[in-house]
């Protein structure tokens, strides 16, 4: 008969058996999720002579228990005895890395890798390089799939003739017959190409051995290989040098920019910037401005949306006459283009020029099409150059930016499409900031007040953030003076939305009013609508006194006005309102204001 200790110990191992035989997914996926615990319970020794290979025999099953097993693994060193042992952790994943499901393959890939860097010289010629043979070498693709990812992370870590066997062994998934092997190569290669730079002497390998492979995959009949190999190129270009790139990248590079592919030239266009960088100056100047305006006026709609994208990013890279004579031409092509997804692809980045082109080049070649694009038909045109303006302002300044910008702004503040309008709200406080007080009375502040009234509720709700902003940048005694008094007048207005929105200011602007403009102005028209026959009405101002309360209470003026007469109305709406909601509203706001709950407070709705 075992005794209680021996019990305890194979308790952990028995009911992980139990579980993952369970009809149950859910029970199944738990008891994967604890693995951690369970190999703690059993301890390194026990993890590595049972729960392993236990877990290695576990692949009939669902693939997202599966996913998960291959997750929980690759953070199992500690468990099995940290990086001495690390290694027994291979043969479940190299199991699941050969399995038929992408998402499960993927993630046994990205554990093996994150093991393999634990591993020692040693452990990678005896368990790491067998497991990449079996997978280099496997009948279906899916493992020769998976092999492709592995190589980087290990290769460091091997010695000079295992790192030969792995160059070897990578080479012949580059020429891999199956389309599938050759993508995941071509999307391997680049980390591959930082792990053999980054190993001392390996210079010339890089050249002589990966440069090729590249070029292979480059010209692949595939374009789904030969889109994957942009990245690789800029990998391979960032290791050498500029003499170096220009001997044996440059031609593919060409031929990747003038691809029959519209696909493959998305994705130069896509990474044009990372590209340029890496090249270098000299091969920038000579070969890839040229090349980037072929991409701007690509046939393909996606191409010219990608290449738009990156218009500030290469005009750092060059000086302001080329930016002048090559791109702005091309930028303004693309602000009259055809596809609307070209014009809010440039409307998002063309600001970015401005501080490359300094003010006068910016007030004469950019401010006529940012007008242009202000008065887009496509609502996301306008909404991505609204989002840009403060680095034009940082370049001309706010007068001439309102000079030519505000009859637009004005118009879009109308705009039927609503996030639109909420896009301008959400731009005034900036704009105010920098106009100043006197010319916003003048120009905005009548625009300001007039989306409190809006039909949607989201642009209400923004008008009286908004109020609440502007308040802090001109101070409270302006907010009493100028936007107060109206706020308080639609509090009288037939409509109750008008009355509701009355409140909902009240409640966003109260933190940034004193104590004195609550007591004088804004306290009266919240007592006044306690009496509204709208029981929405009725708990909102339950929620105001509330939140009034809470900036009154810091000051000994504001405690008595708390109990003299916000305390008692809210016990009235208590006592005696018809409204169930308003009843617990209004006894919440009681609890909290005298400090006898302390849960959170509550949100305005």
């Amino acid at each position: 008969m075992s005794s209680p200790n021996n019990t305890s110990q194979l308790y952990p191992i028995h009911l992980l058996m139990d579980e993952l035989r369970s009809d149950d997914v859910v029970l199944r996926l738990s008891s994967i999720r604890r693995l951690s615990t369970i190999a703690l319970a059993l301890g390194p020794q026990r993890t590595r002579d049972e729960l392993i290979p236990f877990l290695k025999d576990q692949l009939d099953d669902e693939d997202e228990v599966l996913l998960v097993l291959a997750e929980e693994l690759g953070n199992f060193a500690e468990y099995v005895g940290g990086n001495e042992y690390a290694y027994t952790i291979l043969g479940p994943l190299e199991n699941l890395a050969a399995v038929e499901e992408t998402l499960v393959r993927d993630k046994a890939s990205e554990s093996i890798s994150k093991v393999s860097a634990l591993l020692s010289a040693q452990d990678v010629d005896a368990h790491f390089l067998p497991l990449l043979r079996s997978l280099s070498t496997g009948e279906w693709f899916t493992s020769r799939t998976s092999a492709a990812a592995l190589y980087a992370a290990a290769y460091p870590v091997a010695g000079p003739e295992a790192q030969a066997e792995m160059r070897r062994m990578f080479a012949s998934l580059v020429g891999d017959d199956t389309p599938m092997v050759r993508r995941a190569s071509a999307k391997a290669l680049g980390p591959f190409s930082k792990a053999v730079a980054g190993v001392s002497g390996q210079h010339d390998i890089l050249i002589n051995e990966l440069v090729p492979l590249y070029r292979k995959l480059a010209g692949d009949d595939q374009d789904s290989v030969r889109l994957l190999t942009v990245p690789d190129l800029i990998a391979l270009a960032q290791h050498l040098t500029a003499d170096e790139t220009r001997d044996w990248l440059l031609e593919p590079l060409r031929a990747s920019v003038s691809d029959r592919s519209w696909r493959v030239r998305y994705m130069v266009a896509n990474e044009f910037v990372g590209l340029a960088e890496s090249v270098g100056e000299g091969i920038v100047l000579d070969e890839l401005v040229g090349a980037f305006v072929g991409l701007l006026k690509d046939n393909e709609a996606e191409v010219r949306t990608a290449a738009a994208g990156q218009v500030p990013g290469l005009a750092k890279l060059v000086d302001r006459d080329v930016i002048l004579a090559r791109l702005l031409p091309c930028v303004r092509d693309l602000a009259g283009d055809s596809s609307q997804h070209v014009r809010a692809a440039l409307a998002m980045q063309i600001s970015g020029l401005a501080p490359l082109l300094g003010k006068d080049a910016t007030i004469e070649h950019l401010l006529p099409l940012f007008l242009k694009l202000l008065k887009d038909e496509f609502s996301d045109v306008r909404l991505n150059l609204i989002s840009k303006l403060e680095m034009v302002n940082n370049v001309i300044g706010i007068d001439r930016l309102s000079q030519a910008l505000l009859p637009a702004i004005m118009e879009l503040a109308e705009d039927k499409q609503w996030r639109v309008r909420q896009a301008i709200i959400e731009y005034i406080p900036l704009l105010a900031t920098q106009l100043g007080v006197d010319f916003f009375d003048d120009k905005l502040g009548t625009l300001c007040m007039s989306w409190l009234g809006d039909t949607v509720y989201s642009i209400r709700e923004a008008a009286t953030t908004n109020l609440k902003k502007l308040t802090d940048v001109f101070g409270v005694d302006w907010a009493r003076q100028t936007i107060i008094p109206k706020v308080l007048q639609m509090g009288e207005h037939p409509n109750y939305l008008y009355r509701m929105t009355t409140i909902f200011a009240i409640t966003t602007m109260a933190p940034s009013l004193s104590a004195h403009v609550i007591r004088d102005t804004v306290l009266d028209a919240a007592l006044a609508l306690v009496d509204d026959p709208i029981p929405n009405i009725r708990f909102n101002v339950a929620k105001c006194l509330e939140t009034l309360a809470a900036v009154l209470a810091d000051s000994p003026e504001g405690h008595e006005l708390i109990e003299r007469r916000i305390l008692p109305t809210l016990q009235k709406l208590k006592d005696t309102d018809g409204d169930a909601d308003v009843k617990y509203f209004a006894a919440k706001a009681i609890e909290r204001t005298t400090g006898e709950d302390r849960s959170e407070p509550m949100v305005l709705s």
